[in-house]
């Protein structure tokens, strides 16, 4: 027997979450494990429950879309997030990529593409609206030059390019050091490293490269 794919829906409209609701469970392959009607409720859910994806409207009270996948990232919970949007704004397509979404789904076609974009991430595979594909298409592009331009982008180990999306957010090492539970001077290690690597000097040339770079850092 295939065991479930549970899936979590957070939006705060009764009526998005009740048709989700109805088209996902006509697949045998996923469970709905819950709603939440804020991103509050969303979070304690995600906390409690740790299904493998969650459906997370970006606009909710208590906390959006956005604010409840950076707490789950921070409490290392594992929940792939597949964001709900009204909006086709460039800038919000690539803050949710940053932030680690595997998905990114328009409501006006959320009925329709649900389930693929279920099945996509279920599968580890990305999913994004048809209508925003040009939006991926044009960040692999510009990921892909920058890695041309600092051949040292690829030199960075995976803890090393989070510390250098958190220097692009403005946040202290201290702050950096709370958010990943090490000690403050190992990520001063990490920013010396990354400097060297990509080939940085000055004591804020690291921010600035970081800063006007944030976009491609996937």
């Amino acid at each position: 027997m295939t065991l479930q794919t549970r899936i979590l829906i957070a939006d705060d409209h009764p009526l998005i979450r009740k048709g989700l609701r109805q088209v996902i469970e006509a697949e045998t392959n996923f469970e709905v494990i819950g709603e939440a009607a804020d991103g509050q409720q969303a979070l304690g859910l995600i906390a409690l429950h740790q299904p493998q994806i969650a459906i997370l409207d970006v606009s909710m009270p208590e906390l959006g879309g956005f604010d409840v996948a950076r707490e789950t990232q921070q409490r290392k919970l594992t929940t792939a997030i597949i964001f709900l949007t009204m909006h086709k704004d460039k800038n919000l397509f690539n803050k949710a990529l940053d932030l680690g979404a595997k998905g990114y789904v328009l409501k006006d076609s959320a009925l329709d593409e649900i389930v693929d974009a279920l099945n996509a991430v279920a599968q580890g595979r990305p999913f994004v609206s048809a209508p925003l594909s040009g939006y991926l298409v044009q960040r692999m592009d510009r990921i892909g030059l920058l890695a041309r331009q600092v051949p040292g982008l690829n030199d960075l180990t995976p803890t090393e390019k989070r510390v250098l999306k958190l220097i692009a957010s403005y946040k202290t090492s201290k702050e950096i050091a709370e958010e990943l539970h090490i000690h403050y001077r190992t990520v001063d290690n990490h920013r010396t490293n990354i400097s060297n690597k990509l080939g940085l000097q000055g004591s804020h040339a690291l921010l600035k490269f970081a800063v006007e770079h944030q976009a491609e850092l996937a």
